[in-house]
């Protein structure tokens, strides 16, 4: 279960910094208020997660989904660049972020 809420955790980040997008500098309500929703539920559940998963995997977990996913997010959305070193460094993200997770007790 902790790692679910932690995957949920990260997948809201992903949420929460494209709210920060949407909302224009906090300029409109609803995304705004979305935004605003989406960090309570990722906080709640990243602390949710850490009451098995060491805090150290679980925190660069955490950023870790939520940073690949922002830059993915960005690449499909926005246009921006998806060169051959991004698409790279964005490999080594996703796979360390899974080697954390492979390598700590369940």
């Amino acid at each position: 279960m902790a790692w679910v809420a932690l995957l949920l955790a990260g997948l809201l980040e992903i949420a929460w910094a494209l709210g920060l997008k949407y909302s224009a500098g906090f300029t409109r309500l609803w995304p705004s208020i979305g935004t605003f929703v989406a960090i309570a539920l990722s906080f709640a559940l990243l602390g949710l997660s850490l009451k098995s998963v060491p805090f150290g995997t679980a925190y660069a977990i955490w950023t870790g989904i939520g940073a690949a996913g922002a830059a993915i997010a960005g690449i499909f959305l926005f246009g921006e660049s998806a060169d051959a070193a991004r698409i790279g460094c964005l490999v080594m993200i996703v796979a360390d972020t899974v080697g954390l997770k492979l390598a700590t007790p369940s």
